[in-house]
């Protein structure tokens, strides 16, 4: 189930570990494009020559450590990275090839994902925004793109969003759906409003779309091929970003481990089976993701069942964090007021984002759903018009 580093592999490791170490200690300016100049962006992509380099598999997941490893920061770039860029491989033309893939791969255009609507979080096939082909005097299409999107991750940081929306009027479900990429900087016909969340952060927004424009040639995979082009960008959503993803969630769990040693609640036969759960399930989750990473033909329910065991760890992480701090997590580091909320530390704000780890992305119940539907062949749901 673990993959074996070779020599070629661990001369890679010595290249990714000085370039990090360099760069993250002195980096000043934006650090996506800082990824860009070294060639760090888009290592798992099929094709290079996109200003990126290409790595193994094992390199992937090196770099992913080593990344963790020295504390770099956040990533901004990955839904450019790791989800547009694949589908813009499998389904673009060379023309969207060549206009988008290298400004993601140089960390200059951030991408957000257009896909969840009030009444439509987890139902994709229940999407509203409409977008009405027009074509000006000279025969140049484009859209005209109406409608809201929600939850929306980085829109307010984003340079382009790329669009679910329905292109065939009267249609239903699945069917007359269009995959646009839809420029963000439009002020009048897009409005971003950030959602404040019980962290008091805003990483999620609403998105208005009130007539905005998208290019007649900025289509992915033809006009009515949106759904079969979604779906295969939520499938995209595994593979080494899962587990670079766990590499964090083992940061996090250590820091967990030690606050519950450090404070004594380590003593505690049940929060210490607790804990022993946590790691056992983390190791888990990983062979799943190397399970899947070695099959050759994708497993339909590979991505749902990903999300179903993540999702619910990662909650019960944050339950861990605040359990092993007691009565101490209760409290802010300082005297607070409603013009003056205290900064969550560490465990509190991984106790309150990870609330919703078990419905972003995809709700349990509807990923249960895909699986009993998908892999099992169970009866579909029954609808109620």
């Amino acid at each position: 189930m673990e993959f074996g580093s070779g020599d070629e592999d661990e001369l890679f490791r010595g290249v990714v570990r000085e370039w990090l170490d360099e760069h993250v200690a002195g980096y000043t300016g934006t650090w996506e494009r800082e990824l860009g100049a070294g060639g760090w962006i888009g290592l798992g992509w099929p094709e290079q020559g996109y200003g990126n380099r290409t790595a193994s598999l094992m390199q992937q997941v090196v770099f992913a450590e080593e990344y963790a490893r020295c504390g770099a920061p956040a990533r901004s770039g990955h839904i450019g990275e790791n989800l547009l860029a694949p589908t813009l491989i499998a389904y673009g033309t060379e023309e969207q090839k060549q206009r988008f893939l290298p400004p993601v791969a140089r960390g200059d255009e951030l991408w957000c994902q257009g896909y969840s609507e009030p009444g439509a979080g987890s139902d994709l096939a229940g999407v509203r925004t409409q977008a009405v082909r027009e074509s000006d005097r000279a025969g140049t299409a484009s859209y005209r793109i109406t409608g809201q999107k929600i939850w929306t991750s980085l829109a307010r940081d984003a340079d382009w969003c790329f669009v679910l929306a329905r292109t065939e009027p009267g249609s239903r479900r699945h069917h007359g759906l269009s995959f646009l990429l839809v420029p963000m900087d439009q002020p009048g016909r897009i409005d971003v409003r950030p959602i404040q969340q019980m962290t008091g952060t805003s990483e999620f927004n609403e998105v208005f779309f009130d007539g905005a424009h998208a290019r007649g040639d900025h289509v992915v995979g033809g006009e009515g091929n949106g759904w079969r082009v979604a779906m295969s960008l939520l499938g995209y959503e595994r593979g080494v970003s899962t587990l670079a993803q766990q590499i964090g969630f083992a940061e996090e769990f250590d820091r967990v481990l030690r606050q519950a040693v450090a404070s004594g609640a380590a003593d505690d036969p049940v929060l210490r089976d607790r804990l022993v759960r946590a790691w056992a399930e983390l190791r888990t989750l990983r062979w799943n993701a190397l399970r899947t990473l070695g099959t050759p033909v994708p497993d339909p329910g590979a991505a749902s069942v990903a999300k179903l065991l993540w999702g619910g760890w990662h909650q019960r992480l944050g339950e861990l964090a605040v359990h092993a701090r007691g009565a101490a997590a209760t409290a802010g580091p300082a005297d607070w007021s409603a013009d003056r909320p205290y900064v969550l530390d560490a465990a509190q704000h991984l106790f309150l984002f990870s609330r919703a780890d078990t419905i972003y992305g995809g709700s349990d119940e509807i990923q249960r759903n895909v699986i009993a539907e998908r892999v099992l062949g169970l009866p579909r749901e029954v609808r109620v018009p």
